[in-house]
């Protein structure tokens, strides 16, 4: 049976526009990558002289009956009214994170969506990577018994990143909506729903002062959160804790820490920021951890992973892995936190996902690439 590529489009040419076309253009086969848009022209000019692409207007990718999917990348305050009208227009949507930065926005786009019978996906696809895949297989397996409780945390210099990113100051850009989705993504994805949430978030110093050599001394404002703490009551009974800090130091690469806590032992996650890196196991009745053999594919640099395997899933019928639920359930994580700490209560989830099945194992990402008529191998 012959698979067609399903021919893609992005909107948005920022700094992540790279990573994902680098990735789209040269390693899927499914994809099949022909224009861009950016509402600055030598952004897309950019993208035009290095990758190839078409440019297009807004309205022609809109128009463009043989585009299947468009990959979103605009600043997070751009999603929603992007979305809609991709969605309205009949186009299957892929996006960066997070889906919207208001949680009714959201419903709204995955209402529309079901409506039109669209895929809507969404990143982080990170979860998808060599790393939490393996972790998910270490915890399936039973090898450290049951998850009875996890943690994350991470710490970040607000004012670097707001100096190299300037939307990471606005709203839907703090550590929390911005970074803290991806921790928060990968234990949905290894433990499943969330029941119950609580939490306390602030942001510590909002008027600050630029430091760079240019606008040195200009004042600017931080309008999200740059410190999130909160804890996590998972549908199975697992424990979670998170704790996210922009007011204290960057370390390249960072280093976060991330562990599932179970009966028989421990695993260690490096990043789940990154596809790869090392998962470290501790079993009960030894006092080192060891390095656990990647179980599965992916462990470089693949943004855009989640579109090729969203196009697998509309060429084979069947629900994507990044998909809007679990994704609107990420972003309803946040919000419930935030609305936790506005209100001093606990806050259920009104929100649940299906946990997906683990990305398929025996074959190295070299094999997915080279295969398009075999649907039995497809991511």
């Amino acid at each position: 049976m012959k698979i067609q590529p399903v021919k893609v489009a992005i909107v948005g040419c920022g700094g992540i526009s790279d990573s994902y076309l680098s990735t789209m253009i040269n390693k899927f086969k499914i994809l099949d990558v022909v224009g861009g848009y950016d509402r600055n022209p030598d952004k897309i000019k950019n993208k035009v002289e290095k990758f190839g692409i078409k440019p297009m207007t807004f309205e022609e990718i809109l128009a463009d009956d043989s585009i299947e999917i468009v990959v979103n990348l605009t600043a997070p305050t751009g999603h929603y009214p992007v979305i809609k009208q991709l969605l309205e227009a009949g186009k299957h949507v892929y996006t960066e994170k997070v889906m919207t930065v208001e949680l009714e926005h959201a419903a709204e786009l995955v209402k529309i969506a079901d409506e039109k019978n669209l895929y809507l996906g969404a990143a982080p696809d990170t979860f998808l990577g060599s790393a939490i895949q393996t972790a998910r297989y270490v915890v399936d397996s039973g090898m450290i018994g049951d998850i009875t409780s996890c943690y994350c945390v991470l710490t970040r210099d607000s004012e670097i990143f707001s100096r190299a990113f300037p939307f990471t100051a606005k709203p839907g850009g703090g550590i929390g909506f911005d970074v803290g989705i991806y921790y928060i993504t990968a234990l949905l994805s290894i433990l499943g729903p969330v029941r119950e949430v609580s939490g306390v978030v602030r942001t510590h110093k909002p008027e600050r002062k630029k430091y760079a050599l240019e606008n040195f001394g200009e004042p600017y404002l931080i309008e999200c959160e740059n410190l999130m703490s909160g804890i996590l009551r998972f549908e199975r009974g697992t424990i979670g804790n998170l704790l996210f800090d922009a007011n204290s130091i960057f370390t390249a690469p960072e280093r976060p820490a991330v562990a599932l806590i179970g009966t028989m032992g421990i695993v260690f996650i490096q990043d789940p920021n990154s596809f790869g890196g090392e998962v470290k196991v501790t079993l009960k009745g030894n006092n080192e951890p060891f390095v656990m053999q990647q179980s599965h594919a992916f462990s470089d640099e693949y943004r855009g992973l989640g579109v090729a395997e969203m196009a697998w899933s509309m060429r084979l019928g069947r629900k994507n892995r990044a998909n809007k639920e679990m994704a609107y359930h990420a972003l309803e994580i946040l919000h419930r936190i935030v609305q936790s700490s506005e209100s001093g209560s606990n806050q259920a989830l009104q929100s649940t996902f299906e946990k997906m099945p683990p990305i398929p194992r025996g074959f190295s990402g070299q094999t997915y690439f080279e295969f398009i008529e075999e649907p039995g191998i497809a991511l």
